[in-house]
């Protein structure tokens, strides 16, 4: 079979992944062990990888019964509560909290300390980097995944919304037009609707660029960790413009069958998704 493969340029880890995956291994020549608080990236076969040279994954819970030693923060970020835990525990933290995600938190505290009405975040719940965004307004937050969930906000009170900074921008915008409809239908404070714009640039633009990607091939091959919340979102945006788009975890799930002789196949990958890993299954797919 005759197939022509093409890598996205643009896949592969996002900047505080490569950061946070640096500092870990810098870390990990000078030391047998290291603990990460939360997986430093959703992708199973990187964790693998990383395991092997002595980063051992850890919850908060595990953490509370640690002391004088070391834990990674990973892009995510994490709540207030976490640092106090470390300084409680005299553990040192080397904090790989995405800059951008810093940036969020920040302005998420300052409007916490300055607004009058509800603080809204668009993400998934539970997701690490969202927990760290509620813990910047004391808990005092709104988390909305959808428009099905915006039955949480109360319309007649100033609302201030936020976005986790993976999420789909195209979404971000939907859900910020359903809120404005209903303030409107309530006669709420439309004028005190503060919109802020903060998905992650780099992230936003992979959305364009992957929407021509996939248009580009006859079959997509999308691999991700299954607990990425990134991957699900390009995968689904892989899987509106080309059918013939399938998501993996690994090389060894992909199944010739997909593939017809001439097909044009385009690999490509969240930003949890190691380069080595497009590059693994673009061996792979030389191979049929």
């Amino acid at each position: 079979m005759r197939l022509t493969i093409e890598i996205d340029e643009e896949s592969g880890f996002c900047y505080g992944v490569i950061r946070a995956v640096q500092k870990a291994e810098m870390k990990l020549k000078e030391s047998s062990t290291l603990y990460s608080l939360g997986s430093i990236v959703h992708n199973n076969s990187e964790l693998d990888r990383l395991n092997k040279i002595g980063l051992e994954v850890i919850d908060l819970e595990q953490m509370k019964n640690l002391s004088d030693t070391t834990v990674l923060i990973r892009a995510h970020g994490e709540p207030p509560r976490t640092y106090e835990i470390a300084r409680e525990n005299n553990i040192s933290l080397i904090d790989c909290t995405c800059p951008v995600v810093l940036k969020l938190q920040a302005r998420i505290r300052e409007t916490y300390a300055s607004h009058n009405g509800q603080i809204v975040i668009f993400g998934k719940i539970g997701h690490a980097e969202v927990n760290g965004l509620v813990g910047q307004a004391n808990g005092d937050a709104i988390v909305v995944d959808g428009v099905q969930s915006l039955e949480k906000i109360d319309f007649t009170k100033p609302i201030c919304i936020f976005s986790q900074t993976t999420k789909d921008p195209k979404e971000y915008e939907e859900i910020c037009e359903a809120i404005k409809e209903r303030i409107v239908a309530c006669g709420g404070p439309v004028g005190e609707f503060q919109i802020h714009n903060t998905i992650c640039r780099q992230v936003a633009q992979r959305h364009t660029n992957l929407v021509a990607f996939a248009e580009s091939h006859s079959v997509i091959v999308f691999i991700s960790g299954k607990e990425s919340s990134n991957g699900k979102v390009l995968y689904d945006l892989c899987k509106s413009v080309n059918p013939r788009s399938y998501h993996i975890q690994t090389r060894n799930q992909i199944d010739p069958q997909w593939f017809q002789d001439g097909d044009s196949v385009g690999i490509c990958g969240a930003t949890s998704t190691p380069k080595w890993q497009l590059e693994g299954v673009a061996k792979h797919l030389e191979q049929i």
